[in-house]
């Protein structure tokens, strides 16, 4: 249930507006010579991972409580994320939210990976520390 408070409320987002960025952003991603491999390589099931993505993102911008994850444990550990795959990743995603979402909620959802990207290369550095 989303929360009568969630940022993505004010700026127009709706669940079905996730899994479309979710949906449009990982058949980029799939598609890429660089992170492409990278995520075939680990994903087995690809509607599974699309649908917890879409529920992380609900949680994240609709403050929804569906994803339960731990995701910054998992990315940490796969040695072949550097920060140019990172800077790839966040091209493609602020470049598909523009694509499907109205300006105000893309940008709502670009800066929240922005966010999450801090974190995430925090504990990337922190591995190789």
């Amino acid at each position: 249930m989303t929360h009568p408070k969630a940022p993505g409320l004010a700026v127009g987002v709706t669940e079905p507006m996730i899994r479309g960025l979710v949906d449009a952003f990982y058949a980029k991603v799939r598609a890429d010579a660089v992170l492409g491999p990278i995520f075939d390589a680990r994903i087995d099931n690809w509607d599974e991972h699309l649908a917890k993505l879409t529920d992380f993102w609900s949680s994240i911008v609709m403050m929804s409580g569906r994803y339960k994850g731990r995701p910054l444990p998992v990315h940490v550990a796969i040695s072949e994320i550097s920060d140019a795959h990172f800077g790839r990743w966040l091209a493609l995603f602020a470049e598909t939210a523009t694509e499907v979402c109205p300006p105000q909620a893309a940008h709502l959802l670009s800066r929240s990976c922005h966010t999450h990207r801090r974190v995430a290369e925090g504990g990337h550095r922190h591995r190789s520390a």
